[in-house]
């Protein structure tokens, strides 16, 4: 059975103005979530299934059903603010969906084979999701997971510090913790975080999370446990996000299951700002120069 390709696109995008996901970025107003896509199927992916808002359905449905239909079998599920559904019957107030974690939990009714989830706005390159379409078809269990660890000098902006979950990995190539460093960036040829005032050095190739884990439907039953306990815990703070990473962290201390770092020297970008968007279309233009790509996405 071919893996799945679960999709987060349900952000709310409120730091970049306007819908990015469906943004063209590619020559012929092709979206990242077009060359994602592109590798999903060209690396071996099954099935897509996009998390989106529901009043947004229409949209996606009008940009990608043309362009897929006949490729690869597609889905799309709601992130809501439903609550009784996971046997929460009191009503919390929040000002924004409650993140990741809670995000890939829309996906459990449609979700039965080996998966692996990404954002919608970044780039991740045809290596990645080989590599994670052969972790997902021959290593996965339901206690041995997955996570694509970018090199960080490949996550890098132009325009100035950038937040990384650095992987702290073991000696067998599976991952012991996630280190949120909240200001790195390069200078002077080399790269560094800076904690407390001080700054400190990181090598080119320090493994970062950029959002890439490899799962089994069996991961959903512990997510919506650990979704309740989130949720009753932090329900006097609207702000508050259940994050993937707080899975990963979880499991691992729990000694509940191993999540193999699968390294990638792909480059990936991201969009998180307007002022991304000139920056990311000369990436994808390069690598349409290069052949990594076709001019037209979907001919």
């Amino acid at each position: 059975m071919k893996p799945t390709l679960l999709i987060l696109a349900a952000g709310m995008a409120s730091r970049y103005g306007s819908m990015k996901q469906i943004d063209g970025f590619g020559p012929n107003g092709e979206t990242i979530i077009d060359y994602s896509i592109y590798d999903a199927i060209n690396a071996g992916f099954g099935k897509i299934v996009f998390i989106i808002k529901e009043e947004f359905v229409t949209e996606f449905k009008a940009i990608f059903e043309p362009k897929l239909a006949g490729r690869i079998e597609t889905d799309y599920v709601f992130q809501n603010f439903d609550l009784k559904q996971f046997g929460i019957e009191e009503e919390i107030y929040r000002e924004k969906p409650w993140g990741t974690a809670h995000a890939i939990l829309s996906g459990r009714n449609v979700i039965k084979e080996p998966f692996c989830v990404i954002n919608a706005d970044d780039f991740y390159g045809y290596d990645a999701f080989k590599k994670m379409v052969d972790f997902l078809t021959t290593e996965v269990t339901d206690s041995n997971y997955s996570i694509i660890g970018y090199q960080v000098g490949n996550t890098l902006s132009e325009f100035g510090a950038v937040s990384r979950g650095v992987c702290k990995v073991d000696a067998a190539g599976n991952l012991e913790e996630i280190v949120e460093r909240t200001k790195v960036y390069p200078k002077d040829g080399n790269i560094f975080y800076e904690e407390d005032g001080e700054e400190f050095p990181l090598s080119f190739d320090t493994p970062v999370s950029m959002n890439f884990w490899g799962f089994t439907p069996a991961v959903f039953k512990i997510t919506e446990d650990m979704f309740r306990e989130f949720a009753m815990a932090n329900k006097d703070k609207p702000k508050a996000e259940f994050f993937i990473p707080l899975i990963g962290e979880n499991l691992v201390k729990r000694n509940i299951a191993t999540f193999k770092v699968v390294p990638t020297t792909n480059k990936w970008f991201g969009v998180t700002y307007k002022e991304d968007k000139p920056f990311v279309q000369d990436c994808i233009d390069q690598l349409v120069k290069d052949g990594t790509y076709p001019e037209k996405l979907w001919d």
